[in-house]
């Protein structure tokens, strides 16, 4: 009976230790590295978007954020970030755009919500985005105002960098 006992502790404990180990490879391997224009660029090669939108996508530019795009595109000027991108049509009435952030990791909850309160689907002049999604992977935010199938197809393909 003690032999039995000792066993099953001992394995609580390997499962214990697997569990731990295997969670924090998680974490780590959840940090997005390499650049944001060329996160963009495999969002929407793996995106799973509807033809009519893919077959507008060379009107589209990305470009980097800068201080006299931020309040435009982010609704504010409040947040923090070591690099930026903004994906978005060069002339057109569609309301779209796709943002890439990359914050200090202590600062994207922080982020998230002032995209959050700040951010204004209406922004467009005569249009309106449908959908406003703010997501996050480490320390990189994803930050989209589109039509519902174009941003959830962005989405699982940023779930899935």
């Amino acid at each position: 009976m003690k032999r039995r006992m000792f066993f099953t502790g001992v394995m609580i404990l390997l499962t214990g230790f697997f569990c731990i180990a295997c969670g924090s490879n998680k974490e780590s391997s959840d940090k997005l590295e390499g650049s944001l224009q060329d996160m963009m660029t495999s969002l929407y090669a793996n995106a799973d978007l509807p033809q009519d939108f893919r077959d507008t996508l060379d009107g589209y530019t990305t470009v980097e954020l800068t201080d006299d795009l931020e309040i435009s595109v982010l609704g504010t000027d409040e947040i923090t970030y070591t690099e930026g991108v903004v994906s978005m049509p060069m002339m057109s009435s569609i309301a779209y755009q796709c943002v890439l952030l990359r914050v200090d990791e202590g600062d994207v909850e922080t982020a998230k919500q002032a995209l959050q309160s700040n951010a204004d689907v209406d922004k467009w002049v005569c249009v309106s985005a449908e959908t406003m999604l703010i997501e996050s992977r480490g320390d990189v935010i994803f930050f989209i105002m589109a039509g519902k199938d174009e941003a959830y197809a962005l989405s699982s393909a940023f779930q899935k960098l």
